[in-house]
């Protein structure tokens, strides 16, 4: 659904990946499509198992920073795409950082310093390659929220409840704060911000959480080549152990590490799961 109309399967496409499931879900789907996969690896950050997976003509480990030797790699490659799959670590887009020449040009470049204006850029210029940068859902349409109660019962959360907990939420995401809140009943108990997701929840759970709704949203103007949203098992057992039993995600557009195994593991726990 995501690939663009003139894609051509048989060009490398590289994966630019951090951390999680979610590049290994891509690398899994590209494989499985026959397509040429390459990997650029972050030390520290991409899993092991995913960098061993792959021979190491066809992969490149570097530090968080070293803009210019990915850009190397992705020539070596001959990669006709790349795709970036998989947080790194937020803390260390600022501390922890190793900066090349190219990467410090860039950085001195931005006047806001964020995953957005930082992304952008690299984004920029592996595409001045000549490799198309690809939207970040390509290869797991499977994978993504859909409309409606996907837990398969009644959605608890009253709709004027749920409606405010979405348009906190998508405030949130257009002032740049964060992507995530938890609402309950009218009240904003937590707004997502640079901590993270689940971060965030755990703030949330030091309150009263019955009747409390967890809300993923993505920006209006969001640039789906990188920073997509992810809902996945790990905040599944941050839900559960801050006390939350619903969730709403936006259709689409958030995407459910290994949607199978969240959507079973949500029903024992009996959290709802809502696209919207």
């Amino acid at each position: 659904m995501f690939l663009p109309p003139d894609f051509d399967a048989r060009k490398p496409v590289a994966l630019i990946a951090g951390q999680g499931l979610y590049p290994q879900l891509v690398a899994a789907a590209i494989r499985e499509k026959g397509i040429p996969l390459r990997l650029v690896a972050f030390a520290e950050e991409t899993p092991p198992e995913l960098i061993a997976s792959v021979p190491e003509p066809e992969r490149s480990t570097l530090l968080v920073g070293q803009l210019g030797k990915m850009l190397k790699a992705l020539e070596r490659f001959g990669a006709g795409y790349a795709i970036m799959a998989g947080q790194i670590t937020p803390r260390r887009l600022f501390k922890g950082l190793h900066p090349d020449l190219k990467a410090t040009r860039i950085l001195l470049s931005l006047k806001r310093r964020n995953a957005e204006t930082i992304f952008g850029a690299i984004a920029t210029e592996i595409e001045a390659l000549g490799v198309r940068l690809l939207d970040a859902r390509s290869f797991l349409d499977e994978h993504l929220a859909v409309p409606g109660c996907m837990t398969g019962k009644n959605f608890p959360i009253e709709a004027d409840y749920l409606e405010h907990g979405i348009h906190i939420a998508r405030e949130s995401a257009r002032l740049d704060i964060g992507q995530g809140c938890v609402v309950r009943k009218g009240t904003v108990l937590a707004v997502e911000a640079f901590e993270g997701t689940d971060e965030m929840i755990r703030r949330a759970g030091s309150f009263k959480t019955d009747g409390a709704l967890f809300v993923k949203t993505v920006k209006s103007n969001q640039d789906y080549r990188f920073d997509v949203p992810c809902f996945g098992q790990r905040t599944l057992e941050t839900l559960r152990e801050a006390g939350i039993q619903s969730a709403a995600l936006e259709a689409g557009k958030v995407i459910m590490l290994d949607k199978p195994a969240v959507l079973k593991q949500a029903k024992a726990w009996d959290i709802s799961l809502l696209g919207f």
